[in-house]
């Protein structure tokens, strides 16, 4: 029970943090706020301060901030509407932003009590892609193709992603005085039938060190939100490239509380300290995730309006409300059909 309640938590919190972007934006820029709410489906509980409802409804799962104004035309001067363009899209834009706000401050988190990766190749088979490129044990990537490389997942993130590509790699390689030697090499992976995968051929070695500087925190706490970032954006090319199947790639709601849950348990057996920080680093990706996700330009996503409001803002004048709306709807009914589906594969997951 525990665990499902830390899920429902950790959900909770980044749709909180997603919806109040958008809240706190549109009261700064005097739009009137009809409603704020958590959760979807029937109210658990509500209370009205001045002109806003705030509700807590009982799927806990999504929320909103209806604003006034916002999907029909409304002559009241604080309606979404009648503000200017740049006022609309710091409203719609904030929530994406807050979410990777949120996603920081769970970095600083983690960053703080694990420290960042530091990595180099320990090991080169013999015969490999890598020894043939002369790669050697203590050689610490920095850059494949275009990709800068921070910690080995990055390597491995962009082979799944750019399967059999050829790889041309920058490194750092010590030498003997102690100072580092930059050198580039181009390699191709081979297939391994026994991986299923493309390999180079090198073994990482890696170990955690503590932060010295607020430098070097923030600098490392941004990389974890870009890791995440790139790595959406890797999972979804491999979705539309057919590398992974759709129910293989896409968890929804019921099974992202199934895996939060399984981690809690398994780290509280190790410590309170330990689970506390799952719970972060689950915090730090679905918050990342939701940002990336929202900024899509899809229709009834932040990312869409956005795109409407760009045009709008390149234009001089915005798209007719009724001919928008309509696109609206039809992104919503695709988005509501690709819930059903979702939750259909999660429930079937876990039978």
């Amino acid at each position: 029970m525990l665990n499902i309640i830390a899920a429902v938590l950790v959900f909770g919190l980044i749709v909180l943090v997603h919806e109040f972007g958008h809240f706190l934006l549109a009261k700064l820029n005097g739009i009137g706020v009809v409603e704020f709410s958590i959760g979807m489906g029937p109210r658990l509980c509500s209370w009205q301060r001045g002109e806003t409802r705030y509700s807590l409804k009982i799927l806990p799962f999504g929320g909103s901030c209806m604003m006034l104004g916002e999907d029909e035309k409304d002559a009241d001067p604080k309606a979404f509407n009648n503000k200017s363009v740049w006022a609309r899209i710091s409203v719609v834009f904030a929530g994406p932003a807050f979410n990777f706000i949120l996603a920081f401050l769970f970095a600083v988190i983690i960053v703080m009590n694990i420290g960042y990766q530091k990595f180099q190749i320990s090991d080169v088979t013999e015969g490999s892609p890598a020894a043939e490129a002369g790669l050697q044990p203590g050689d610490v990537i920095t850059r494949v193709n275009s990709r800068k490389i921070t910690a080995y997942e990055d390597v491995q993130v962009y082979m799944l992603a750019n399967p059999g590509e050829t790889l041309r790699i920058r490194y750092n390689r010590p030498a003997e005085d102690g100072s580092w030697e930059t050198g580039e090499t181009v390699l191709t992976p081979k297939y391994s039938e026994t991986e299923g995968r493309y390999l180079m051929g090198v073994t990482f070695t890696s170990r955690y060190v503590k932060a010295e500087s607020l430098g070097e925190l923030a600098y490392y706490s941004a990389y974890q939100v870009k890791y995440c970032v790139t790595s959406t954006f890797d999972s979804l090319k491999m979705l539309f490239t057919r590398q992974v199947q759709v129910d293989e790639a896409v968890a929804g709601p019921v099974r992202i509380v199934a895996m939060i849950g399984e981690n809690v348990e398994e780290s509280r057996e190790i410590g309170i300290s330990v689970m506390l920080l799952t719970l972060c680093y689950w915090s730090l990706i679905l918050s990342a995730s939701l940002g990336i996700m929202n900024l899509l330009p899809i229709p009834a996503l932040d990312g869409g309006r956005l795109v409407f409001l760009i045009i709008e803002a390149i234009r001089g004048k915005g798209i007719d409300q009724e001919k928008e709306g309509m696109v609206h709807m039809a992104g919503l009914l695709i988005l509501m059909a690709l819930m059903v589906f979702v939750l259909f594969n999660d429930i079937r997951s876990l039978l």
